[in-house]
């Protein structure tokens, strides 16, 4: 016998295997090899002394061996960082529950001290405020002077009519008119209470005012007054 036979191997799968999985690949991969083994210490006891066993052939079947075993621990290794940078991003959300924060969203909770935005120009501007109700109903539009940097806007929960408007969540969005007449959106940000947090989503997310956000969202944590 002057040739190996073919070895049979389950492929390498594309996606981080499971525990089972992983088990069971191990285990096919350990057989193969016993097989490859017992056919190579065959054949060399049986080899014809005229046409010897092809070397080439036996570093191929070591090399591909090789390969497979060393993808099996990537996958292995892989999946644990994962589970590690899972469980980090976990125990990073949950320790903003009951903090303060500012995130960057529209929509902030009305209550006995009004409703408050923070905005973030970067040069002075006439700054176009509008704020509407969860229905999409404008509760409040104004015009407001502003200058480069951060600064708070509160609504004290009143309409341009005078009549005050029922606590819950309202949306603002701000357009800037510059000295040039260029006009441009403004981002906002809101400050709320991290209520509780979902564990069940990937990432996390966290609740403020009744939104969602992730923890990247996060911009700033306010201290208790």
């Amino acid at each position: 016998m002057s040739s190996l036979l073919p070895l049979t191997s389950s492929p390498v799968p594309s996606s981080v295997p499971t525990v089972a999985a992983a088990a069971s690949d191990d285990q096919m991969i350990a057989s193969n090899f016993t097989t490859f083994l017992q056919l190579l210490t065959t054949q060399l006891k049986n080899q014809n002394p005229l046409d010897p066993l092809d070397t080439n052939q036996f570093t191929q079947q070591l090399v591909q061996f090789a390969q497979v075993e060393q993808q099996m621990k990537s996958n292995d290794q892989l999946k644990t960082l994962i589970a590690i940078e899972q469980s980090a991003q976990a125990t990073v959300a949950l320790t903003y529950v009951g903090q303060t924060v500012v995130v960057d969203g529209s929509t902030a909770q009305l209550g006995t001290s009004g409703a408050t935005w923070t905005l973030n120009p970067t040069k002075p501007a006439t700054a176009t405020v509008t704020i509407t109700d969860p229905s999409g109903q404008t509760a409040y539009t104004g015009n407001f002077a502003v200058n480069a940097g951060q600064q708070n806007f509160t609504w004290d929960g009143k309409g341009n009519n005078g009549a005050s408007w029922p606590p819950g969540k309202y949306t603002m969005s701000v357009t800037l008119t510059d000295a040039s007449g260029q006009v441009t959106a403004l981002p906002t940000e809101v400050q709320g209470r991290v209520d509780s947090v979902d564990m069940t989503k990937n990432p996390p997310v966290l609740s403020i005012n009744g939104q969602d956000y992730t923890v990247d969202k996060v911009k700033r944590v306010v201290a208790p007054t």
